[in-house]
């Protein structure tokens, strides 16, 4: 069982180290990690980033500064660490992911499909912050526990879980010593 959890961790690791390894991947994380976040802060108040936006794209800095002192006059500072803690797994989930199609000896659908957890662990937290409101339920978020830190949470071990199975894409899950693939 120990063993189990080292092998978990020591995956969740070099998962989270992969990204790091090369200037374009950590660009496309970074990337990825912007992207999300600002989805995420503009979907906690759709028709007010949808009336910022369809003024001009040039007011999508101001939306975005103005939600997230929103966000964590809402929820917090915890909360809004959480955000930004689900931005970048996504950005590391997504990166490992795409690496994980490449270095994979992914013929047909059993290598594609192997990236699916990843992105539906990525959209799970969204789920609280976003689709709500985007459904006209922004305020379902406040029924929940702690105004959905839990659900934030919940995202995040999604993602952590599917990080540690994934580890590193360049090595091989199959042999032994874990050597390259």
């Amino acid at each position: 069982m120990n063993e189990r959890v080292e092998r978990h961790v020591e995956g969740f690791l070099a998962a989270l180290g992969y990204p790091l390894t090369s200037t374009p991947r950590m660009l496309l994380a970074a990337g990825i990690a912007v992207c999300t976040y600002v989805l995420l802060v503009l979907s906690t108040f759709p028709s007010y980033s949808a009336q910022m936006l369809a003024a001009g794209v040039g007011y999508l800095d101001d939306a975005v500064l103005a939600l997230t002192a929103n966000t964590y006059a809402t929820i917090g500072t915890v909360g809004l660490a959480l955000v930004v803690a689900y931005a970048v797994a996504t950005g590391v989930a997504l990166t490992t992911a795409l690496g994980r199609v490449r270095y994979g000896s992914a013929s047909g659908a059993s290598g594609a499909s192997s990236v699916l957890p990843g992105l539906l662990a990525s959209g799970c937290a969204s789920c609280g912050a976003g689709v709500l409101g985007l459904l006209g339920f922004a305020g379902a978020l406040a029924t929940l526990p702690f105004h959905g830190n839990l659900l934030r949470l919940g995202g995040l071990l999604l993602l952590g879980v599917y990080l540690a199975r994934v580890g590193d894409p360049r090595r091989c899950s199959v042999s032994p010593t874990g050597g390259s693939a």
